[in-house]
């Protein structure tokens, strides 16, 4: 009776087996190809998969998610012929899951060789200074063809980045001199531009103190001409005024004047910062006949607006001064 039960026992246990080899589970983010007699069948997606026992079989099992590589670090000869070491790093994602199995035969090791070579060629093509101001400018290089040359291969270079570029020490002291004679030299130009700056404002400054003192000057000297010429006509209005009344025959117009000049000229005398002698006239009559003849001349003026000549006569007659006639 055991003997009975050994046959179905294995016929169960084969059924299980066909049944288990037919039922793929893969996993998110990943896909597996399927092969039916070693070609290339199909790929299998994210989830539960049934395939056909001992006919079909899983290929290649594929991540599909992001990778990074590591570029290992290389010396690089830039075009300048100076030395740099240089390394970095890469990131790709496979859009096709059976040109990624069957068109390369180590997708890993392919882009890692040929992101170097292509690094080698983009920055050996560069000077130093591009080498380490143009990082930006390398990357994007870099991507362009690295991401052309890998389309065949069915994966996507998101990505590729210079890590480090570590040039030789003696060109790194070097190119710190440089930079500190550089600096050195903005900073005198700075200090030069600076000092024409500040000359140029304080000229300017001096020319518009000029311009307006000169224009003060200007303004001053014209009030003084005006008011010169206002004494100027005042004096000739007196003069006019005096001759008018010597023409009509009054001896003390004369006096007036001749009085009115002898006072300012004791006055200028007597105001002089150096004056040591007061000067007075040997006559003091002198002096007093000219303000009488002031004062005659300033009632005969009122005599005649009051229409009495004899008044303006007798004023006359009654003045005297330095150099009056009394007749």
């Amino acid at each position: 009776m055991l003997e009975g039960l050994i046959l179905p026992i294995v016929i169960l246990f084969l059924v299980v087996i066909t049944l288990w080899s037919g039922v793929k589970q893969v996993p998110q983010g990943h896909k597996w190809t399927l092969e039916r007699f070693g070609r290339y069948r199909g790929t299998l997606e994210p989830g539960l998969n049934i395939i056909l026992p001992y006919i079909d079989r899983i290929g290649r099992k594929v991540n599909m998610m992001e990778q990074v590589l590591d570029i290992d670090r290389q010396e690089i000869i830039t075009k300048d012929n100076a030395m740099v070491a240089v390394d970095g790093v890469v990131f790709y994602t496979v859009m096709d899951a059976a040109k990624a199995s069957y068109e390369v035969s180590n997708l890993h090791s392919a882009v890692i060789n040929l992101t170097m070579t292509n690094i080698r060629t983009v920055m050996g093509s560069m000077d130093l200074d591009e080498l380490l101001s143009q990082r930006d400018q390398i990357n994007a290089r870099l991507l362009a063809v690295v991401d052309h040359a890998t389309d065949p291969w069915g994966i996507k270079v998101t990505r590729i980045e210079i890590k480090d570029i570590e040039p030789p020490k003696d060109l790194v002291n070097a190119m710190a001199r440089q930079m500190k004679a550089e600096r050195e030299k903005r900073a005198q130009i700075l200090d030069a531009s600076g000092d024409r700056e500040a000359q140029i404002l304080r000229a300017e400054g001096l020319k518009q103190a000029a311009i307006l003192e000169a224009e003060g000057r200007k303004e001053a000297a014209f009030r003084d001409a005006e008011a010169r010429e206002r004494s100027a006509q005042a004096e000739a209005e007196a003069t006019r005024a005096v001759s008018e009344a010597i023409g009509s025959g009054s001896v003390q117009a004369i006096n007036y004047f001749v009085a009115q000049r002898y006072t300012q000229a004791l006055e200028k005398m007597a105001s002089a910062d150096n004056a040591k002698v007061v000067y007075l006239p040997l006559e003091a009559s002198s002096v007093i006949g000219a303000v009488g003849g002031i004062a005659a001349l300033a009632k005969e003026a009122m005599g005649d607006m009051g229409g009495d000549g004899a008044g303006g006569t007798s004023g006359g007659s009654a003045g005297s001064g330095p150099w009056g006639d009394k007749s």
